[in-house]
């Protein structure tokens, strides 16, 4: 949960129950976590939901780069070589596995 959720619930007049992770329950919190964020992107509808959904993509990006000793310069290296290597996404292209690869 985000940092400031707790306190959030807390001046609602509610009790929230929070445990600290461990550093490997972390790790697999965020990845869900990132799956679940993801997944709020796929079903996005307006321009506002969906920079708000990215902005948590982003975010929880963020915290699995920082757990992992990771930047985000090395990040974008990383992105910058794949996109030389294997192209980005500006074509609009959908491969159709069944027709694609005859």
């Amino acid at each position: 949960v985000r940092d400031r959720i707790p306190d959030i619930i807390r001046s609602s007049g509610r009790i929230p129950k929070v445990k600290v992770l461990t550093p490997t329950e972390y790790q697999h919190a965020l990845r869900v976590k990132l799956g679940e964020e993801a997944a709020e992107v796929g079903t996005a509808v307006t321009r506002e939901e969906l920079l708000t959904e990215l902005a948590d993509v982003q975010e929880v990006v963020d915290a699995l780069l920082a757990a992992n000793k990771m930047t985000f310069d090395e990040l974008q290296a990383i992105q910058h070589r794949r996109r030389c290597d294997r192209g980005g996404f500006s074509l609009r292209q959908w491969l159709d596995i069944a027709l694609g690869l005859q």
